[in-house]
């Protein structure tokens, strides 16, 4: 009878033991789990933070890398809330007791086990879009930064704020197309002082890509227009920027325009 008792003594020992090594390591492992997960999302983080502040077409590679940095933060935030929430059990069942502990016990594991899985594909989702950042870092470096200065794309006038930011974009791209050696392009500012336009044109031309796309810059207007022949040669990408008080008929333009082209060949 001692032996029995003895053996099942044991047997009953080395089953607890086991229970609680297993549950240790379980939570060895989730806590790995969690603090890789904050350190994926810290680097995620990183990059989009810095993709927002820079003018980009990779637009597909940088909604991956936000829904998965979303999806990581929804998990981490839900972790913190399933800890807060059993503190609060594990202070209830000590105060007052509940027949229904074991049936909660078995509901808590299933919900653990589901929620785990859910941990490691998250966690799988970000290690993929961390192993597939390299190459967007590397031409996320090549993009040009948004300037964060309110007066190169906002007009105020009378206290008012109008954000002019697609007007200054359309005009970047209009100057960037314009991509034959030696010839020259013509953009023209229409109306008074008090519109803006001058102003926008000024930053626009101030921008970094504007300035090395161009090797020369004029800006003109009816007093000084023909200091453009002062220049003996005029070689590479040059931009004039006229100024006009008034609307300029169609024909007017057409030969203006010529006029300025052909004093480039002179």
């Amino acid at each position: 009878m001692g032996l029995a008792i003895s053996a099942i003594t044991g047997d009953l020992a080395n089953r607890i033991i086991s229970f609680l090594m297993a549950k240790y390591t379980v939570h060895v492992c989730s806590e790995e789990k969690v603090e890789r997960l904050q350190q994926l999302l810290l680097r995620i983080g990183m990059v989009v933070e810095e993709a927002d502040s820079r003018y980009i077409t990779m637009l597909i590679q940088l909604k991956t890398l936000v829904a998965a940095m979303y999806q990581g933060h929804h998990v981490l935030d839900t972790i913190k809330y399933r800890k807060h929430k059993e503190l609060i059990c594990d202070s209830s069942a000590l105060s007052i007791p509940t027949p229904n502990k074991r049936t909660r016990t078995l509901v808590s594991s299933a919900s653990h086990k589901v929620f785990n899985s859910g941990l490691i594909r998250t966690l799988q989702n970000l290690e993929a879009g961390v192993a597939n950042m390299a190459e967007f870092v590397i031409l996320l470096g090549g993009c040009e930064r948004i300037s964060r200065r309110p007066y190169d794309a906002y007009l105020y006038i009378d206290n008012f704020m109008f954000g002019r930011h697609v007007e200054k974009q359309q005009i970047i791209r209009f100057l960037l197309h314009h991509n034959t050696p030696g010839s020259l392009a013509v953009l023209p500012i229409i109306g008074d002082a008090g519109v803006g336009n001058k102003t926008l044109v000024t930053h626009v031309c101030d921008v970094e890509r504007v300035r090395s796309h161009f090797s020369m810059i004029l800006h003109l207007n009816g007093d000084d227009l023909f200091r453009i022949t002062d220049h003996e040669r005029l070689s590479g990408r040059i931009l004039v920027v006229v100024e006009f008080a008034s609307d300029v008929d169609e024909d007017d333009w057409t030969t203006f325009y010529h006029f300025v082209t052909n004093m480039e060949r002179k």
